[in-house]
Formats: C-alpha cells, structure tokens, sequence
C-alpha cells in the first residue's frame, strides 16, 4: 500500500477534527474532535513507521511505540476533561462554551473608568455584601458543597 492512502485519510481526519473544534459551541463535541485529530496523528505515526521500516530494515518501531504514548495521553485527557465538563455542567447548568465564556468575562467593575471609589458604599463605608465579591463567595460557597 501507497504511503500517500493513510496520509490523506489522515490529513482529512485532522481537518475534520480542527473544524470540529473551531466551529462546535458544546465542550463534550469539542473533546471529541480533539479525539479525532489525535488519532489522525496517530495514523500518520504508525503509517510512516511501516513505510520507514521497510525502508531501513528498522526492528525498533519507534512510531508505534510513540502512537502507544499518545493514546495513553489522549485516554487521560478525556477522562480530566469530561470531568470539568460535568463540573462546569453542575454549577452553571449549560455546557456551551460561548456561554460559559460570557460568565467568566463580567464586566469590569474596579477599573478607572466605573465611577466607583474602591470598592466603598454611598457613605463611605465598604458594602457588606450586595457587589461581585459577594457573588464569587457564594459561587464558591457552592462549589464547595457540590464536591
């Protein structure tokens, strides 16, 4: 078999993959393009590997060996990534990425430009409570009690 078969299967794999992972909104299809260009890097490991060895009667098999690596590395980061997906899940109840992006970029409400006076209430006193700061203790509150 051409060299040229599995390197395009491959070069489509890869292409399909990096779609996956520009266009898709949920972060479980975005892990699973990842998935894809990895093993499309694979392919193109074991199939350079065959094609080499035939070539330089070489036993040592490195890109199989190599291709033995990525899966292990690729098993582990579906299994950590799946969990922050189900973390994330948890707490803000959505999975979509341009969402959960939106959360984490509130608006700036300590810079120069928001009238503020760092952070202290009407009478000059700090709030107790009713700002940001409030809210990320509670959402750490929570997410304290969800694990």
């Amino acid at each position: 078999m051409h060299l040229a078969y599995p390197a395009v299967l491959s070069a489509l794999l890869f292409c399909t993959g990096l779609y996956g992972v520009l266009a898709r909104r949920n972060a479980i299809l975005v892990l699973m393009s990842v998935e894809l260009m990895l093993n499309a890097v694979n392919l193109n490991l074991v199939a350079f590997d065959v094609w080499l060895s035939k070539t330089a009667q070489d036993t040592l098999h490195s890109g199989q060996a190599l291709t033995l690596f990525t899966i292990a590395i690729a098993a582990a980061e579906i299994g950590i990534g799946l969990a922050i997906v189900l973390a994330v899940y948890r707490n803000r109840g959505t999975s979509d990425i341009d969402k959960l992006r939106d959360t984490a970029e509130g608006p700036d409400t300590s810079g120069p430009d928001s009238g503020g006076s760092d952070g202290d209430g009407p009478d000059g006193d700090v709030s107790d409570g009713d700002g940001p700061e409030a809210a990320a203790v509670t959402a750490d509150e929570k997410a304290e009690a969800t694990a």
